[in-house]
């Protein structure tokens, strides 16, 4: 049964993959046996994760390349470079967001407004875009777009941040329509509040935290590594007749209101 989650062949982009989910999923990855692109804006931070992976996976188990994802040139230079380091891109896993404003909604500044939905949707368009041709030809490919529980759910401070998030699964759903007869899937995971330095406001907050996880089954914030395996679960052969989904990864917390 272990061969359902074997990724040895795979190639994985995972961008703002230097800390956090990303790094999580680039780590387990590598250890089912995919070549992984370490990639987000700082190259020292990416060749630091990258040397960790290369230490206890293997030498060429991956590859740390400097990418600013609001940048379109950027990311055709981040896809094409990939490509040459390790041949076809079987697996694109876009986790690179921002979220520069916190708080009410109406008093979101334009140019925050604009820069999150910039580097949180239409990035992921584009290097989407960049894939897709290719996995297309191929008839193969999985795209996993990391959105959150803030795109299903109302939020008082987090407006912005969620209608961008709202749309990446809707990115997700659109490709798996338009491409799934070529056999490339589309999914997003949703993660609800996890111990990252991204939602370092939130589960610092103590009335934040102790709200987000009362009303979860778990009773407990979530860690990196527990959205990872999803991430795997999406890229191999244990997922291949998913397509188009959001799977939800909150503790158990029901979205609503």
């Amino acid at each position: 049964m272990s061969s359902l989650f074997d990724l040895t062949g795979k190639n994985a982009i995972i961008t703002g993959s230097s800390r956090g989910i990303g790094k999580a999923i680039a780590h387990r990855m590598a250890q089912h046996g995919a070549k992984v692109i370490i990639t987000s804006r700082k190259i020292d931070a990416c060749e630091k994760v990258s040397a960790e992976i290369n230490n206890e996976f293997g030498s060429d188990a991956s590859i740390a390349i400097a990418c600013n994802i609001s940048d379109k040139d950027q990311l055709k230079n981040l896809y094409a470079k990939s490509k040459e380091w390790c041949g076809d891109i079987s697996t694109l896993v876009c986790n690179a967001a921002v979220n520069p404003y916190f708080g009410p909604s109406i008093n979101t500044p334009d140019e925050a407004f604009e820069k999150i939905m910039k580097s949180n949707v239409q990035s992921n368009f584009w290097l989407c875009n960049e894939a897709l041709p290719d996995m297309t030809s191929r008839k193969s490919g999985s795209i996993i777009i990391i959105s959150s529980i803030a795109g299903l759910q109302g939020t008082p401070v987090l407006g912005a941040y969620a209608i961008s998030k709202a749309a990446d699964s809707q990115l997700a759903r659109n490709i798996a329509v338009e491409y799934g007869m070529n056999n490339v899937r589309a999914n997003c995971i949703s993660p609800g509040l996890i111990k990252t330095d991204f939602a370092r406001a939130l589960w610092e907050n103590e009335s934040i935290l102790k709200a987000a996880t009362s009303h979860s089954a778990l009773k407990r914030i979530g860690m990196p590594d527990e959205i990872a395996g999803a991430a795997v679960f999406l890229a191999s052969e244990a997922g291949a007749f998913v397509t188009g989904q959001n799977l939800i990864i909150n503790g158990g917390e029901a979205p609503g209101l």
